[in-house]
């Protein structure tokens, strides 16, 4: 069994000691303080160095059958029973920490807005964590629990404590779930400076000293997924801090382009949104008339009543197939190949005539007896051979 450095001092990140074990590009040391990816926290990173030599450790895991923790290195390995000096990175170290305190804080916060809000599964491996929870917890519970954490980690000062319990002592402590460990349990306890504990879980993870260094703790959004679950993704510490300043750049600058101050950009984006869709209404009515226009100038051609229409505009398409008249039939397309036919006779077909004139000119398409799509790398052989098809040609 590897003894667990970073378990009795969470903020000292170098250490020394010998190599127990060594196997392909993995070694065992005597103690380390490398945190071994589990419980959704990603592993530590860092080097390690001997007499002679060094290597980047790039992964660490622990067996749970043994408790020996594996260091992958990158390059060289040092010789079984080397004394070695290891040190963590300690920007990944910090992040890690960060994410996974906030993880069981934002978990609390939504216990307490709602007792049934219970974790399912948690990942916590990049800047965007999330926690899935059972209950279907809607918008307005998520608000609640992130106002409510906001304001304890701005007032209260929560300090973490980290014992480690017999299984026979738990029930003396509110747990906000139930352990999955027995034996030893290694707690992680959140409490104010009166006692009063916030957070009590059993994990094994690193944590911040002070539950306000993971701020902020930001959602991003949530969603459904498997078994019925909601995702709530979300930021915590430099991570968040870092984000919410990308963002409110990238505000500030769209504010200026719009000459509006970033408060009121919202209302700047719906009243631009409302005239997109007005100037899309007007156009879509200006194309149906001018569709309309199209087909009424479009001479008539044979005893079927048959128009052919070019059209410069491939949105002009559906507008002038949807106005054809009763008793007439109506092809239409345009250069860059989209084509189509519709019928207002109930002895012509548009679907089967629309495929026996893309079988001459090639390309796909179909639809129903009365209005058929489709595209063609020759537009004017197609007009052509609707004639064909229709013997008006």
């Amino acid at each position: 069994m590897t003894r667990a450095l970073y378990h009795e001092d969470g903020l000292h990140l170098q250490f020394s000691a010998p190599v127990t074990d060594v196997q392909g590009q993995e070694v065992a040391l005597a103690a380390t303080a490398f945190y071994p990816e589990s419980g959704g926290q990603s592993s530590d990173v860092g080097a390690l160095s001997w007499a002679g030599g060094a290597a980047r450790v790039t992964h660490a895991r622990k067996d749970k059958a043994t408790g020996t923790i594996w260091h992958r290195l990158e390059g060289d390995l040092p010789p079984l029973g080397a004394e070695v000096t290891g040190e963590v990175e300690a920007a990944p170290r910090w992040r890690h920490t960060q994410r996974h305190s906030a993880e069981h804080l934002l978990a609390q916060a939504f216990r307490r807005v709602n007792p049934v809000f219970e974790v399912a599964s948690v990942s916590m491996t990049g800047p965007e964590c999330h926690i899935d929870f059972l209950g279907d917890p809607a918008e307005v519970h998520i608000q609640a629990a992130e106002t409510l954490l906001r304001g304890t980690l701005g007032r209260d000062d929560l300090t973490l404590e980290t014992p480690m319990v017999p299984e026979g002592e738990l029930a003396s402590y509110p747990l906000r779930r139930e352990s999955k460990v027995g034996g030893q349990v290694r707690l992680v306890i959140f409490r104010d400076s009166a006692g009063e504990y916030f957070d009590v879980s059993a994990c094994g993870g690193t944590h911040v000293p002070r539950a306000a260094m993971c701020a902020p703790v930001v959602v991003l959004r949530s969603e459904r997924v498997r078994g019925g679950q909601t995702r709530v993704v979300f930021m915590a510490g430099e991570e968040a801090s870092e984000y919410l300043s990308g963002v409110y750049r990238e505000a500030r600058a769209l504010a200026q382009s719009f000459s509006v101050p970033v408060e009121k950009l919202s209302e700047r984006v719906e009243a631009l949104r409302a005239d997109l869709s007005a100037a899309r209404t007007e156009a879509e009515m200006l194309r149906r008339e001018l569709a309309r226009h199209l087909l009424t100038s479009a001479p008539v051609q044979g005893d079927l009543s048959l128009k052919t229409l070019t059209l410069s505009d491939p949105a002009l398409l559906m507008p002038v197939l949807t106005q054809v008249a009763t008793g007439e039939v109506v092809a239409a397309a345009e250069p860059g190949g989209r084509c189509g036919v519709a019928s207002g006779r109930p002895d012509v077909q548009a679907g089967e005539l629309l495929r026996s004139a893309l079988a001459v000119t090639g390309g796909k398409g179909g639809g129903k007896p009365d209005l058929a799509q489709g595209t063609t790398p020759d537009a004017a052989g197609f007009l052509a051979a609707v004639r064909g098809v229709l013997g008006q040609g």
